[in-house]
């Protein structure tokens, strides 16, 4: 089958797009989970759920009874102030999660979030995952897109203004949802020039972006629309959410639920979320509306 996102009917008012994902078709005709495991000590939310193999397995065992359809592995903090590590190190931290994943969860379709090229070919060659997700879009290793073509896997293309060292001192543009549309279109096109044809672009909402910033890309979503590849939202219990509300990260739920809903209403097909169950309920409850509003 020729890779590279196709057209497959109409769902959530707007025409569905598909990537090649295992050598088949990978409709978005609905919006998709993609559930995230955070292999890190220092997680903003979830610091140390997945530090035994028992616990893994827990909650990948939770994750796919609710619903997921993608797990999202990151073994590299990137808030601001993070401790950086070693690629070796980066790559011990994603082994155990791989090995229970592709061990007792093989349907379960696995991205791993890198901005390294060498953990990307390590973790495609040895664990056979599925995505990468890069939230630097190339920036921070430049030579992560000639090796996503060589790897020809999907690619998550994120905005992240400067590095996550600096990326919240100050962060100024001059309109952010056509800046950053812009700077995904110009990666899409240089990616596409190497022979990369299934990329999904992701905002990036809390890199690099101001609380304004963040609240008019979510506004704007659907000029996102205009990239004509699979949108990412990953807004799950972000700071822009307790900041705005003056709650804990713990006590957010409820608003991340809101905001993912608002997402799916503009044109989302995938929600990174902590909270798989939440999120499958509102995608349920939106198709259902969608059902009525959009019959012919």
């Amino acid at each position: 089958m020729e890779k590279g996102f196709q057209k497959a009917g109409t769902a959530f008012g707007k025409t569905a797009m598909s990537i090649n994902l295992r050598g088949e078709m990978y409709s978005f005709n609905t919006p998709k989970l993609m559930g995230i495991i955070n292999a890190t000590p220092d997680s903003f939310y979830d610091a140390g759920r997945n530090n035994t193999k028992a616990s893994i397995k827990e909650n990948l065992e939770m994750m796919a009874g609710q619903g997921v359809d993608i797990i999202d592995i990151g073994a590299f903090s990137s808030r601001p102030g993070a401790k950086i590590i070693s690629e070796d190190e980066e790559m011990s931290r994603l082994v155990p999660v791989l090995s229970v994943a592709r061990k007792d969860f093989p349907e379960l379709y696995v991205s791993v979030d890198t901005f390294r090229a060498g953990i990307a070919k390590r973790v495609v060659e040895d664990f056979g995952v599925d995505i990468i997700n890069d939230i630097s879009a190339g920036s921070i290793d430049r030579t992560m897109f000639e090796t996503i073509a060589r790897l020809q896997v999907p690619y998550i293309l994120m905005h992240m203004q400067g590095v996550p060292e600096n990326m919240q001192d100050d962060p100024r543009y001059n309109d952010v949802v056509q800046d950053v549309i812009k700077f995904l279109a110009e990666k899409k096109f240089e990616l596409n020039l190497m022979g990369v044809k299934d990329i999904l672009v992701d905002p990036g909402f809390g890199f690099g972006k101001a609380l304004d910033h963040n609240y008019r890309l979510l506004a704007e979503l659907k000029e996102f629309a205009i990239l004509d590849s699979p949108l990412i939202v990953g807004i799950s219990r972000k700071s822009m959410i307790s900041r705005l509300l003056n709650i804990k990260t713990e006590e957010s739920l409820n608003a991340s639920t809101v905001a993912h809903s608002w997402a799916l209403m503009n044109g989302a097909d995938i929600l990174r979320v902590h909270d798989v169950k939440a999120a499958r309920e509102a995608i349920e409850l939106i198709s259902k509306l969608n059902s009525f509003s959009f019959t012919q």
